[in-house]
């Protein structure tokens, strides 16, 4: 039990924070399509989140650098506190697309800060348990911030000022633990060209899942308000998403340990294609049948930024784990910011399905470009481990560069 209770204060404060900023998404969605918002609008709330992420995944190493990592984590909450508060006192999509820059700003920097404080607690030996619980940690929370949705009514200042409450309350673990600061770990060198070196199929791999997964849960309450679900059908349609993509992780990694990644990625984007097809098409179903469709895309596209990680860790040596990790999430920070907002002007334009043929088109590009790829390289180097590889911060690479490492 002793390394769970080291990390508490870690996890109660991602455990919070993630209530906060995964409810928030879905949230501005269903206030924007109730205060008469574009979708277009409404789509670029979603890319402004993700602009702000890549500001904070860029900012916070050199923030914590000069202030500390308790102080850095009180500067990017008060980012995100003062955006959810401001929310009802400018009721306007732009002024809310600058709110959201502040809460991506929010989640990239308490990520980082976290990320890094970890980093230098963790040994060898207990960094893999450290990994899975707060991998739990993160995931668990974010299940539970969709179906909050059910709960928050849209538009209302009492649902914004609870999620800024969540949010305030994220500081309270990790500022009042007595363990003491770890020193400022030094900003990996952010070298995008470096995943296009290493492997082109894994950054265009990242890309795709940015969006598949950026665009559904920005603007699929906006698809859950087309096909006629309620406010709290949608909160299980999103978490359904989630709840698919958690299943799939570990047999997805048995399966790119076991086998050519390359043709494990070619595979879900196949099945990731008759998924948005079967969803695209059948919107008459049932809202049981609608839940089904959410949890088979989210076991379809939730693996793909891991299989593709793991693929482009396959040509790299120790010495590049940080900065490749670094690289791999500023592709997929490039596709998230654009997805949202590119989806909904096809959904403003040709109805809701749009968004589901939309990805299915990135996955088909994906698909070909896998084939490509798989003649231009006929054979892979030996396989580094499958490792989990969460989305959250450039330093997040720290945390797993031991463990590809495994022999």
């Amino acid at each position: 039990m002793r390394l769970p209770l080291s990390f508490v204060a870690l996890f109660l404060s991602v455990i919070l924070l993630q209530l906060s900023s995964g409810a928030l998404g879905p949230l501005d969605a269903l206030s924007g399509f109730a205060l008469n918002f574009t979708t277009a609008e409404i789509g670029m709330l979603g890319s402004a989140h993700f602009l702000g992420f890549f500001i904070g995944c860029w900012f916070a190493p050199r923030l914590m650098g000069s202030v500390g990592h308790a102080r850095a984590f009180a500067a990017f909450t008060a980012f995100g506190a003062i955006g959810l508060l401001a929310h009802m006192m400018v009721v306007n999509p732009y002024a809310w697309g600058l709110m959201r820059i502040a809460s991506g700003m929010c989640v990239a920097g308490c990520y980082t800060v976290i990320e890094a404080w970890m980093q230098a607690e963790v040994t060898n030996e207990t960094r893999g348990r450290a990994m899975g619980a707060y991998r739990v940690a993160d995931m668990g929370a974010s299940l539970v911030a969709q179906l909050m949705i059910s709960v928050l009514d849209p538009a209302h200042y009492v649902s914004y000022n609870l999620l800024a409450l969540l949010c305030c309350a994220a500081l309270l673990p990790l500022t009042l633990t007595t363990s003491k600061q770890p020193e400022t770990p030094a900003a990996p060198r952010l070298r995008p060209r470096l995943a296009v070196d290493r492997s082109p199929l894994a950054a265009a791999g990242v890309i795709v899942a940015a969006l598949s997964s950026a665009s559904f849960r920005m603007v699929g309450p906006v698809y859950g308000q087309g096909v006629g679900l309620a406010v709290d059908q949608i909160a299980w349609f999103l978490a359904a998403f989630v709840l698919g993509g958690a299943l799939s992780q570990y047999p997805v990694g048995w399966l790119a340990d076991k086998f050519d990644r390359r043709a494990v990625l070619i595979w879900l984007s196949v099945a990731a294609i008759l998924s948005c097809a079967l969803t695209a098409t059948l919107t008459d179903l049932p809202t049981a049948g609608i839940m089904l469709t959410a949890t088979i895309f989210g076991l379809t596209t939730f693996p793909i930024y891991s299989v593709a990680s793991a693929h482009a860790h396959d040509f790299a040596d120790s010495s590049e784990r940080v900065e490749l990790s670094a690289a791999l999430m500023f592709w997929y920070a490039v596709g998230a910011i654009a997805a949202p907002y590119v989806a909904s002007l096809l959904m403003n334009a040709y109805g809701p399905p749009a968004l589901f043929i939309l990805i299915a088109l990135g996955h088909a590009a994906l698909v070909v470009f896998g084939l490509v790829r798989m003649r231009a390289r006929p054979v892979a180097r030996p396989r580094t481990p499958f490792v989990y590889a969460p989305r959250t911060s450039f330093l997040i690479g720290r945390l797993m560069a031991r463990a590809r490492d495994r022999s």
